[in-house]
């Protein structure tokens, strides 16, 4: 009866020493998910800060940016260099959409996110004539929250190609 004891103290120590490897791996488990988030959202930040300065310190680009912003005459060589640009930007909101689907973001962070876009958009008089002929090969559900915030307008036949008034 003494050695049918000690099995039962034996079994119930190696139980309890299950239960705290288990508590122990859900915790790490969960400090890697929030590493990984605070990796993706630097990333992210990183990208974001790049982009800027180099428009902030290229005057040559800065200029080309505002130009197309109102909708200016541009050369064939400005144009593909604005749509690349545009696709570019348009990849990295997409992306940050992507990560907030998937709860790399909360939601206070992508309304701010959602917030610039659609100040970007409302300024941007040459969005729809990048965004649209390329909107297929987009994600639906990011196309659908960035078209969720056109101001009523949308894409037209007009829009069917980047470069249509050439």
């Amino acid at each position: 009866m003494n050695s049918d004891r000690v099995n039962r103290w034996l079994t119930l120590g190696a139980n309890f020493g299950v239960l705290i490897g288990i508590i122990l791996l859900v915790i790490e488990l969960d400090q890697n998910r929030d590493m990984i988030r605070a990796q993706t959202r630097n990333e992210i930040s990183n990208q974001v800060v790049e982009r800027l300065d180099r428009q902030g310190t290229d005057i040559q680009l800065a200029n080309l940016k505002r130009r197309a912003e109102r909708s200016e005459e541009l050369s064939d060589d400005e144009e593909m260099q604005v749509y690349l640009l545009s696709v570019g930007r348009n990849r990295s909101w997409e992306n940050i959409h992507y990560q907030y689907r998937h709860g790399m973001f909360d939601e206070q962070e992508f309304a701010a996110e959602r917030n610039a876009w659609g100040q970007i958009i409302g300024r941007d008089k040459s969005f729809l004539r990048y965004w649209c002929p390329g909107r297929s090969t987009y994600s639906p559900e990011f196309v659908a929250e960035l078209e969720s915030l056109f101001d009523g307008t949308g894409c037209t036949p007009a829009h069917s190609e980047w470069r249509n008034d050439r």
